[in-house]
């Protein structure tokens, strides 16, 4: 090597001489210059100089330079590789320019005496075989896995039985362990908040079906939204609504959740949005059922409230307020979309060839290697194979195939030996794929989940009706009536989260959109400043605290005796309040400085807009819910 070459060569005149001179002589050359080992030693070219290689050169090039000094050297690195970023070794004490190369490489040592090899703890090691097990989702019969032991059995550790595993089902114990823990410390963090909303969705796999339910909050200190999953329950029987109502009733109160919940978000089956029409009780609904009341006394049969009965359990039964998953409507809004397409006689026939032929493309490509290679003669990408469950695949799939030209698009399916796409149904996909492209936009935004708050679905729906309806004038008669239809959807689909006040005040109270989503419509506006400001009254403006009055000397005075709040500084200042947020910036964290805005910014933006929760007896739900919530990878 050059460095162990300059060391016997070029510096230690007499190996034998230990004088200060001499190892001051090498400590210099040898620290002076951090990028010798960018060049390896070829030959001594005479008793001055030396033949090295560049590494950095293809097929490495031969530099002649001096034993004492690295000049050459530097002027190749600098004029040859300009742009490569070099990394010198540290250099002790010493300067980079006139001086000569490194002596001698330093070596690492693995000895005992030379390095002290780092222990750990054995439940350092359970926590970080745990974590492993549930991160990579592997059986945890790993742990009894003879190769796996002899990894962990390596591992220098303080304990003196080694990093010896314990069995399975000590280890299966160990996890319910952590799992417990999990569940504490969720139930610490749901105890300090005011507000949170839940998902719940039914799955069904290998014939057996689980609830899952993940809980969703925002951070009243930095504003940002927080998740975790609770449960993912296996639920036996027919899924009928107060199966469902039980179940979701059930997990809330496990975690102590009671009427914290602002809203739940499932789908739009039919056993959900029943379960919450029948269970779900308003205070308009507790007014009624008290006045209904007699006040004549009635007498029961003890037996039978001894006894109890389901319907009697049923009753007791109290659902939050329900949302119906957005992402999931809009997906149902492309089943209308079709029903149009099928039906109108301007694109029926069109539209059942071209989705036809383009259907049978990508599943050949799909299934064939050589039909996938062919593909990649005309397009750099592969072409994209639908899923039943996601209209927007569908939407991409057909992207895909736009992007390649009519002309390449006629020689593929020739090639492959398809009928070819003709321009006319070419020319449809491409005006599809141009009318439902803010659709597919706006499911994109209502399906996010650390930045979406409830308060997205009202101005993305707008936005979406709008640039939906701007596309007609430069559609051809094909599609022309296609923007109407999504629109005509839309409003029928949402119609109950168009009208909402909950939604309109979650929208009007993120930063970003305020007022603006509603564009030029000013009775809107109006109405929307009016329900916030009486919201604001009825949430309290919070007043600086002032110091009580001091007593007053002398005879009793009546005005002293009758003290009542100032109503109309109170309504001052909420609407100097509510005229300062309007006016302030975008960002989110404006809303600190607007403390009741804040406080109904919390109160209707913890829902989400949809229920995306992927999520599966109980161990597999422990397993499922530590990974889902990072546990072990946090600590």
């Amino acid at each position: 090597m050059l460095h162990t070459y300059l060391t016997e060569n070029g510096l230690e005149q007499n190996p034998a001489d230990n004088c200060t001179q001499c190892v001051q002589k090498r400590k210099t050359i040898a620290d002076s210059w951090r990028y010798a080992h960018y060049f390896e030693l070829q030959s001594e070219k005479d008793k001055k100089n030396i033949v090295v290689k560049c590494n950095l050169c293809v097929g490495g090039k031969l530099l002649s330079t001096a034993k004492n000094s690295t000049s050459n050297l530097k002027k190749h690195l600098s004029s040859k590789h300009p742009s490569t970023k070099l990394v010198g070794r540290p250099a002790e004490g010493m300067e980079d320019s006139g001086g000569a190369l490194a002596a001698k490489q330093q070596r690492l040592s693995f000895s005992a005496s030379s390095a002290v090899a780092k222990t750990v703890s054995a439940s350092e090691i359970h926590k970080l075989v745990a974590g492993y097990v549930v991160e990579e989702m592997l059986p945890i019969s790993t742990v009894e896995s003879p190769s796996f032991r002899r990894i962990i059995n390596k591992i220098p550790t303080t304990s003196k039985t080694g990093g010896a595993m314990p069995d399975r089902k000590t280890f299966a114990n160990y996890l319910d362990k952590c799992y417990g823990d999990m569940e504490k410390e969720l139930r610490e963090q749901f105890d300090s908040l005011e507000y949170i909303s839940t998902t719940a969705d039914l799955r069904t796999a290998n014939n057996k079906s689980f609830m899952g339910m993940t809980a969703h909050w925002i951070q009243p200190s930095t504003l940002k939204r927080g998740k975790a999953a609770i449960a993912c329950r296996r639920v036996r029987g027919r899924h009928t609504y107060d199966v469902i109502a039980g179940e979701i009733e059930q997990i809330h109160m496990s975690y102590g959740l009671g009427g914290k919940v602002t809203a739940t978000v499932t789908d739009n089956g039919s056993n959900f949005v029943k379960a919450f029409q029948v269970f779900h009780k308003t205070a308009s609904d507790s007014e009624e059922e008290d006045e209904d009341r007699s006040d004549s006394v009635t007498f029961e049969d003890l037996n039978n409230v001894l006894s109890g009965s389901d319907g009697d359990a049923n009753d007791m039964i109290s659902l939050p307020p329900h949302h119906r998953c957005a992402s999931h409507t809009l997906n149902l809004i492309s089943t209308d979309i079709e029903k149009w397409l099928s039906s109108n006689s301007d694109t029926r026939a069109v539209y059942r060839s071209a989705t036809a032929k383009c259907s049978a493309l990508w599943t050949k490509a799909s299934r064939s290697a050589v039909a996938s290679e062919t593909v990649e003669k005309f397009s750099r990408r592969k072409l994209l194979v639908p899923t039943s469950t996601r209209w927007n695949s569908f939407y991409e799939a057909l992207c895909r195939i736009t992007d390649i030209t009519i002309t390449d698009l006629q020689s593929l399916c020739t090639q492959l030996g398809m009928r070819c796409i003709t321009d006319k149904e070419y020319h449809f996909v491409k005006e599809y794929c141009i009318v439902v492209k803010p659709l597919a936009m706006a499911l994109d935004i209502l399906q996010g989940e650390d930045n979406c708050f409830y308060g997205t679905t009202l101005p993305t729906l707008e936005a979406l009706m709008t640039k939906t309806l701007d596309l007609k004038a430069n559609l051809s008669r094909m599609t022309s009536g296609l923007p109407d239809v999504i629109v005509k959807a839309i409003k029928t689909r949402f119609a109950s989260t168009l009208d909402s006040k909950e939604a309109l005040l979650a929208a009007v109270t993120i930063p970003k959109f305020k007022l603006r989503w509603l564009r030029d419509d000013e009775a809107k506006k109006d109405a929307a400043k009016c329900m916030l400001a009486a919201e604001c009254h009825a949430q309290g403006h919070p007043l600086p605290e002032e110091l009580p009055p001091a007593p007053v000397s002398g005879g009793e005075d009546e005005s002293n005796f009758f003290s009542f709040t100032d109503d109309k500084e109170d309504s001052n200042s909420v609407e100097t309040e509510i005229a300062d947020y309007l006016k302030s910036g975008v960002e989110i964290d404006t809303l600190n400085k607007f403390p009741t805005i804040k406080a109904l910014f919390l109160r209707f933006n913890t829902p989400t807009p949809s229920s995306a929760n992927r999520l599966s007896d109980k161990r597999f739900e422990h397993l499922l819910l530590l990974r889902f919530n990072h546990y072990f990878g946090d600590k």
